[in-house]
C-alpha cells in the first residue's frame, strides 16, 4: 500500500473518487500492466511448457444449476497434475468453471471474484446474473492477445438468477464471446464427449442428485474418449468437483458424497463399461 502513496502520505486521487463499480475499469486507469492480458510475451507459448485444464460440464435442474469438473491437468502429452481445481465459486450465487491454459485462467477467476465483490461494496448490492456473465466477457476480451499467443481461457459460468427463479449457464470463445446454453454444456478437450453423453443422460425436472450422477456419468465418458481428461482416481482418492448452486447459494459437494456416487457408476460400469443407456422411446 505504501509505494502507492504520495510525498505527503496520501493516496492518489483514484483511490478517493467515487463513482466507478468495476475494480477492473479502476486497474485499467490506475495500474494496467496488473491486469492478465495487458502483459507482453517474446513469442507464442509452447503447449507443452504449460498446464491445461480440461473438461468442465453444467447442467440445470428443477431447482438451480450444478457444475462439475475432472481433476487432470496436462503439459503436451504429459500429465502434469493430477488433483487441479477447475471449479471456483465467484460469489454466493455463482461458480466459474475453467477450460484452457490454467495459470492464466485462474488469474481472471480471481480478478472476476474481486470483480464481484468490489461491485457489491461500492453498490450495496449484488450484481444480477446477466451482469456477472457482461463483466466475465470483457475480462476474457481484455485476454485476446494473450489467447492469441497461446494463453487461451475458456471458462463456464453457472448460477441461480434469483429474478428468473431458474438455474442459468454461460459459454464463453476466446474473443469474449457470450452465449446463454440451455439446459446443459461442457467446455474443454472432452467436451464433445461429455456433450453427447448428456444427450442421453440429462432431464431439466431431475433433482439435484440424479444431475450430479448425470453430470459423473459425462465426464466418465469424456475421460473414456479423450486422454486429456481424468477419471477418478480412487486409489489416491482424487475425486471431481462439484458445485451446486439454488436459491440457499453455492454449496461444493465434499470428497465423501462425491466418493459414494463415484463408487456406485464405477460399480455399474464394471457390469456395463459404456455407461447407463438411455431408452429408445420416450413414452412419457
Amino acid at each position: 500500500m505504501s509505494s502507492h502513496l504520495d510525498g505527503l502520505g496520501r493516496l492518489p486521487s483514484e483511490f478517493t473518487t467515487p463513482g466507478n463499480s468495476s475494480f477492473a475499469e479502476f486497474l485499467t486507469r490506475h495500474n494496467p500492466d496488473l491486469l492478465p492480458g495487458r502483459r507482453t510475451l517474446p513469442g507464442t507459448v509452447d503447449a507443452k511448457d504449460m498446464r491445461h485444464g480440461t473438461t468442465i460440464v453444467a447442467a440445470t435442474h428443477a431447482d438451480g444449476v450444478v457444475m462439475a469438473g475432472d481433476r487432470r491437468a496436462t503439459a503436451g502429452n504429459v500429465i502434469a497434475q493430477r488433483d487441479i481445481e477447475k471449479i471456483f465459486p465467484a460469489d454466493e450465487y455463482s461458480c466459474v468453471g475453467i477450460a484452457g491454459s490454467a495459470g492464466m485462467a485462474a488469474e481472471i477467476v480471481r480478478l472476476f471474484q474481486v470483480e464481484l465483490e468490489h461491485y457489491e461494496k461500492i453498490e450495496g448490492s449484488t450484481l444480477s446474473l446477466d451482469g456477472k456473465a457482461n463483466r466475465l466477457s470483457t475480462m476474457i476480451r481484455g485476454n485476446l492477445g494473450m489467447a492469441l499467443q497461446g494463453l487461451a481461457v475458456v471458462p463456464l459460468l453457472a448460477g441461480y438468477d434469483p429474478d428468473a427463479a431458474t438455474g442459468r449457464i454461460f459459454s464463453y470463445d476466446v474473443s469474449g464471446g457470450k452465449y446463454e446454453e440451455q439446459g446443459f454444456y461442457s467446455v474443454g478437450s472432452g467436451s464433445v464427449f461429455a456433450r453427447g453423453s448428456l444427450k442421453k443422460l440429462y432431464r431439466g425436472d431431475a433433482p439435484e442428485q440424479d444431475t450430479v450422477v448425470a453430470l459423473l456419468q459425462a465426464l466418465y465418458d469424456a475421460a473414456d474418449d479423450d486422454s486429456a481428461s481424468g477419471l477418478p482416481d480412487v486409489t489416491r482418492r482424487i475425486y471431481p468437483q462439484v458445485a451446486s448452486v439454488t436459491a440457499d447459494g453455492l454449496r461444493m459437494l465434499g470428497d465423501n458424497e462425491i466418493g459414494a456416487l463415484v463408487d456406485a457408476i464405477l460399480d455399474g460400469r464394471m457390469r456395463r463399461p459404456d455407461g447407463p443407456a438411455a431408452p429408445v422411446r420416450d413414452d412419457a
